[in-house]
């Protein structure tokens, strides 16, 4: 597998000069290309998802296909746009010249995606590299092995080697293809893998783009309709069982709302999630694997015997490996529980006297890939934001602001690097070059030696 990884990659690092030379309308076309394969392959996607992940046609449909279809149609549209040379202003030191910025692909590019989005995730950031021109090499995660599956049937028969190739496997495959060059690196998962990736990058001076995660919190305040809030926030938590990146992560709520909110929480989840008293498990995934089950069991476990008490939930089912939805309270905000990134659905409720406490709280911690604020008091909502940190924000909302390409997607240090989705994403795989067209009345002579002292004080007053 090691040489024939290496031959694909050596394969596509001669193929991508001739890449760099397509034109916006070969670019579409092989983005409609893709599009069609994976309109050809929904039944194979829908099947796949559902063995993986336990997802329903719909919850697949809106979270993994259509959030790619959208994603093709609008890179269809803006991309002879996005590919034209920007014309930039101009300084005393090259009054006469023209100044633009050339949008060049960067070359061969890795896409390492997880297992929780797993189509997605690979196409989402394939989409970039095939508008910016590049050569990609795909690598899904095997823990959700299915679907990995028919990513790499959809990409071996619609492309060709040289241009886009697909590699299933375990952590050998990844450790082959990272002791490897490449152009530019693009990884989703933990911020303890990638600073795996981020290494092993350096050693060929490549770039990366890292989307990580961490603990995103969401902050609700007395302003603000709980009912409406504890709806919004029990979906995005429990939405693919809580494996979701910019899940909310735990609750900062005001002291006064606590018993309020679990009951709004928990009639919002037995609505959404539950059938004649029992979990539904055609609307709710299950955890991905036994691994993670146990890992999740063991943190719930580990934060009741630090004083934690279960207001709703608590139980599972290892047999489907289904974990019930679950709120903690009284929790030791020193437990691993609200140290490390849940990714599952437990929601740990932490109570604050004042806005300014709970900012501090979150200060405290890594910047986290998202920050839900709810509230209706618009001085509340600027405070939260300008004294606060995070890779995206919603206010009054959970998860939406992916959706939109207009905005960059990314984190912000130990939840990420750089920005996807959108014109955002076609940056992150382009290399903005400068170029300068000088004029023949450039005025650069003047500073050539023999040095003329004199001109000093009239190039000061003009610069």
């Amino acid at each position: 597998m090691e040489q024939e990884i290496k031959s694909v990659v050596d394969l596509q690092h001669k193929y991508k000069f001739e890449l760099r030379k397509t034109d916006a309308k070969t670019r579409i076309a092989k983005l409609k290309k893709l599009k069609f394969a994976l309109e050809g392959a929904e039944a194979e996607i829908y099947h796949a998802l559902d063995k993986d992940l336990r997802k329903s046609n719909f919850e697949t449909a809106v979270t993994e296909l259509f959030f790619t279809y959208a994603e093709i149609d609008h890179a269809v549209k803006k991309l002879s746009g996005w590919m034209k040379p920007k014309s930039v202003g101009k300084t005393i030191s090259n009054l006469f010249a023209g100044n633009k910025i050339y949008y060049e692909p960067k070359g061969v590019c890795l896409i390492i995606a997880p297992w929780n989005y797993p189509l997605q995730l690979v196409m989402s950031p394939l989409i970039s590299a095939i508008a910016a021109g590049n050569c990609a090499i795909l690598k899904p995660s095997e823990l959700s092995s299915n679907t990995a599956a028919v990513i790499h049937k959809i990409i071996s028969n619609t492309f060709d080697k040289k241009e886009i190739a697909c590699f299933e496997g375990d952590v050998e495959v990844s450790t082959a293809l990272l002791k490897l060059p490449f152009d530019h690196i693009f990884f989703t998962g933990s911020t303890a893998i990638g600073k795996v990736v981020m290494e092993a990058a350096a050693k060929n001076l490549t770039s990366v783009t890292l989307e990580l995660g961490g603990k995103s919190p969401a902050i609700v305040d007395g302003s603000v309709d709980l009912q409406k809030a504890a709806e919004k926030i029990a979906w995005g938590k429990l939405v693919n069982a809580g494996q979701t990146c910019i899940a909310p992560d735990y609750v900062l709520i005001d002291e006064n709302l606590e018993g309020a909110f679990v009951e709004h929480f928990k009639n919002a989840t037995e609505k959404m999630f539950f059938m004649d008293g029992k979990i539904s498990e055609e609307v709710y995934g299950k955890i991905i694997n036994k691994k993670q089950f146990e890992r999740l069991n063991s943190a719930l476990q580990k934060a009741i015997n630090d004083g934690a008490k279960i207001e709703f939930g608590g139980g599972a089912d290892a047999d489907s490996l289904t974990i019930n939805p679950t709120i903690l309270t009284s929790v030791n905000t020193e437990n691993s529980i609200m140290q490390e990134e849940i990714f599952g659905p437990i929601l740990p409720i932490v109570k604050y006297k004042n806005l300014q406490h709970a900012i501090d709280f979150i200060n405290s911690k890594d910047k986290p890939l998202a920050l839900y604020i709810f509230s209706d008091d618009k001085k509340s909502q600027e405070k939260i934001i300008k004294e606060t940190s995070s890779g995206g924000t919603c206010v009054n909302d959970v998860l939406v602001h992916i959706s939109n390409p207009n905005l960059p997607f990314g984190g912000v240090n130990s939840s990420g690097i750089g920005s996807s989705h959108g014109i955002f994403g076609f940056k992150n795989f382009s290399h903005e070059r400068a170029v300068v067209f000088q004029s023949k009345l450039g005025m650069t002579k003047m500073i050539y030696p023999p040095y003329k002292m004199g001109l000093l004080k009239w190039l000061k007053k003009l610069l």
